[in-house]
């Protein structure tokens, strides 16, 4: 009995083990089948869009961005955009679900990158994907750039909000001071936002140019006769390169005439060379003065030498009568 008792016990414990694994197997499957239906009922939605929109993004995908911190509705969006404006979307060349995933957890904007390759391609300026997101990892807003590529945008010079300045002042050669605000109207220049000098140097640059044309001018009636001799020696210089911007045009918004510099010069000249004239003619009466003083010191000095010879002469006298010399001359005179 106790023979047949274990041979019926081995075969339990392994049906019972069995069990166990299936039962565990099952339930690993149930757990994986609610992950999947969380997963499925979440982002059926946002594939389904990119279905009908021919966007070319996997519901595997979708999951993979839920683990990696990619906000999927911003890649789905972005992807059919670029899918419905006639941009290419393919995986190795393209605009591709791994491209905007790697822009997006680089830190870049991608909904203002895709905004910018749309409207460049649609005014047919060349830009690409790996240009634009280049640009708006750089820190510029390649949107707003590619529309002053369409729209050209005028710059003030010099720029009050900056500089605190809404005129520049220059000076003829006649002396006369010209005060002068123009505007500058550039485009942007997308082979060299990166690296190009912005703003500032152009205006910087203008502003330079624009004094250095009025300051060889003979006279400020020539400025005020021809003033677009001042844009013309400006665009002639090239003040773009190296910058960001392309100058279309440097227009003279206004000239006004200010004080007649030269002749508060030669007036501030004028008083100061009196003023050293004076210093001159007061040295001199000093000098003057001490050579006075030192030939009255001779005189005194003189004066006094005459004194004391004076005293020597009744000693002199003396000493002749005691030797009889003025006696003997008296008494051969009588």
């Amino acid at each position: 009995m106790l023979i047949r008792f274990e041979s019926l016990a081995a075969p339990l414990a392994q049906q019972s083990i069995t069990g166990y694994v299936i039962l565990a197997v099952c339930g690993f499957a149930a757990l994986m089948s609610l992950v999947l239906a969380f997963f499925f009922f979440r982002y059926f939605k946002l594939w389904f869009q990119a279905y009908m929109s021919v966007a070319d993004i996997s519901l595997v995908s979708l999951i993979r961005m839920h683990f990696t911190k990619v906000n999927p509705n911003i890649v789905v969006q972005a992807k059919v955009m670029s899918a419905q404006a006639g941009l290419s979307i393919d995986r190795n060349s393209g605009i591709s679900t791994r491209r905007l995933e790697a822009h997006y957890l680089a830190g870049g904007n991608v909904m203002n990158v895709i905004h910018a390759i749309i409207a460049a391609h649609r005014a047919e300026i060349p830009l690409d994907f790996d240009q634009a997101s280049a640009i708006d990892l750089a820190g510029r807003d390649v949107l707003d750039a590619v529309q002053t590529s369409v729209y050209p945008k005028v710059i003030d010079c010099p720029d009050s909000s900056r500089s605190g300045k809404t005129t520049l002042s220059a000076i003829s050669r006649n002396g006369i001071e010209l005060r002068v605000r123009t505007r500058v109207t550039v485009r942007t220049n997308i082979s060299q936002l990166i690296g190009g000098a912005t703003e500032d140097t152009i205006v910087a640059r203008v502003g330079e140019a624009i004094i250095s044309s009025i300051g060889s001018a003979s006279s400020h009636f020539d400025v005020l006769e021809n003033p677009d001799m001042i844009s013309k020696v400006v665009l002639s210089r090239g003040l773009d390169a190296q910058t960001a911007f392309q100058i279309v045009s440097i227009d003279i918004a206004d000239i006004d005439v200010g004080e007649n510099i030269g002749a508060r010069l030669q007036s501030d000249q004028a008083e100061a060379d009196m003023r050293v004239a004076r210093a001159e003619a007061e040295s001199r009466r000093a000098e003057a003065i001490a050579q006075e003083q030192q030939m009255k010191a001779k005189v005194t000095e003189n004066r006094s030498a005459l004194v004391l010879a004076e005293a020597e002469v009744p000693m002199a006298m003396a000493d002749a009568f005691r030797a009889g010399r003025i006696g003997s001359v008296t008494g051969g005179q009588g």
